[in-house]
């Protein structure tokens, strides 16, 4: 087996030299020069380099598809997983890659079993992403009567100690009322709005009170400095395609080994799944001597994980170019903060903090207040939208940003206001917050005077036309819906 599983791969050549932040590192990356960047907390973006490799890769799996899925790409997975590990000061064996924090999120929700005196409850904060949220509402929905959940509502801005304790009296509220508080899912930074969260005291609680602890992390590796061995959480998973300069998709799912008994499966279940029956299943894939659950990630069916493979350049291009995760980190966190105050200023508005300012501490995300309205009607001096229009009108915006900005821009509407959420990264400079504070002032002015509607009317009039009637009604065109 030698001679065929001798697949050479090509030096990727990474000039080792420091590069500025700001401007200079843009020629590092792929983006169109008429782009402007401003979102990398949705779906993140990767060096060139990276992508050079990610490539290699999928070339010598071409040249030989069966032994390198079969021999190399296990060895390979290893070595991303030791960098992971390091990276996160965790043991190797805790650590495993998945497509991104949802499913890692579903792998632990999906595997927990429920007790049978139907008494366990799910807490998580009405922050939480929506796909995870959604996940456990299905759970309750697939367990009728077996688990339930708690929402805990949060109001920002707010204090850390505010926070702390009104998960401790969701807690006593659950047992209370005759529940069992069983799993706590929290995040490490919320997405909508991108606040961080006290999710190390959040963790001490649930080790004190006996909950299992879910860190959705997706806004995690190469935002916030991790150390998994000091936090100890019960399960955790992180995004690293959002901050880390990894290809999408592709995250990091932690399950420290006391707990690896109670993750019987990955999603979907795996060749490497071992069945409580004693019954032995044919694996296809070589004998491993892995443990158990490192078994049942390594191949969960035929997918390009070329992706997953990259995580060493990635590191590469974080230490050598970058000058390594301390110093990225800094950049990404002054410029977030003095990046927000500065487009706020333009706008007119502020920034969301609280009093202590740990809601963007250590933060690469910025939440900005938007000079919008809610009225029906008209206020001298205000830019105001109809409560009727609000869903269209935020879709509006962030589609004309697109169109005549070109940039994108998350906006939300959140506690009866507007709000945009700007992401700062090595390749920004203060000066592309002030282009966005500016771009943001124009597109809620154009919005304040009602374009929206206008666009709206043009949408329908050509939907009527191409629609065909029917008893459904006129129908439009894909590309003429509006999507966020």
């Amino acid at each position: 087996m030698g001679e065929v599983l001798n697949i050479k791969l090509e030096e990727v050549s990474l000039n080792n030299e420091r590069t500025p932040f700001g401007k200079e590192m843009l020629k590092h990356f792929l983006f169109d020069p008429d782009y402007k960047n401003l979102n990398q907390g949705s779906f993140g973006s990767f060096p060139r380099v990276v992508r050079e490799k990610q490539q290699q890769y999928q070339r010598a799996c071409e040249l030989r598809p069966d032994p390198f899925i079969r021999y190399e790409h296990p060895k390979l997975l290893d070595e991303s997983r030791a960098a992971l590990a390091k990276v996160l000061n965790a043991p190797l064996s805790t650590v495993v890659c998945v497509p991104n924090a949802t499913t890692g999120v579903n792998t632990i929700i999906r595997n927990i079993v429920w007790n049978a005196d139907r008494k366990d409850e799910v807490l998580y904060f009405s922050t939480a992403y929506c796909s995870c949220s959604n996940t456990i509402d299905y759970n309750s929905e697939v367990h009728p009567n077996l688990v339930g959940s708690r929402e805990i509502s949060l109001t920002y801005p707010i204090e850390d100690e505010d926070l702390l304790k009104m998960f401790k009296d969701a807690i006593k509220a659950s047992r209370a009322s005759g529940k069992r508080p069983r799993l706590a899912m929290f995040d490490t930074v919320s997405s909508l709005p991108g606040v961080r969260m006290p999710f190390e005291s959040l963790t001490a609680i649930c080790k004190q009170e006996g909950i299992f602890s879910l860190i959705d992390g997706a806004h995690g590796i190469g935002l916030l400095p991790l150390d998994l061995s000091a936090l100890d959480p019960d399960f955790f998973t992180s995004n690293t395609h959002k901050w880390f300069f990894v290809p999408r998709g592709c995250a990091v799912l932690y399950v420290p080994e006391r707990n690896q008994h109670l993750i019987r499966s990955s999603l979907p279940t795996s060749d490497g799944f071992v069945s409580k029956t004693g019954m032995a299943s044919r694996n296809p894939l070589p004998p491993s001597s892995k443990s158990e659950f490192v078994n049942t990630f390594e191949f969960v069916g035929t997918l390009d994980n070329a992706n997953y493979l990259v995580i060493p350049e990635a590191i590469e291009f974080r230490e050598k170019v970058c000058g390594g995760e301390k110093a990225i980190m800094e950049y990404c966190v002054h410029l977030a903060k003095d990046g927000g105050k500065a487009a706020a200023k333009i706008l007119g508005t502020s920034i969301m903090d609280n009093s202590t300012e740990t809601l963007t501490k250590g933060c690469g995300m910025v939440n900005i207040l938007l000079p919008l309205e809610i009225s029906p009607t008209k206020v001298h001096g205000k830019n105001c939208i109809d409560p009727r229009n609000r869903t269209v009108a935020t879709e509006w915006m962030q589609e004309t940003l697109i169109a005549d900005f070109k940039t994108f821009i998350p906006i939300y509407l959140f506690q009866e206001k507007w709000w945009a959420r700007l992401s700062a990264q090595i390749y920004l400079e203060l000066v592309d917050f002030e282009w966005a504070g500016k771009a943001l002032k124009a597109i809620c002015e154009r919005a304040g005077k009602g374009e929206f509607l206008k666009a709206e009317k043009k949408v329908k009039k050509m939907g009527e036309v191409v629609g065909g009637g029917g008893e459904h009604g006129p129908r439009t065109r894909p590309e003429l819906e509006c999507k966020l």
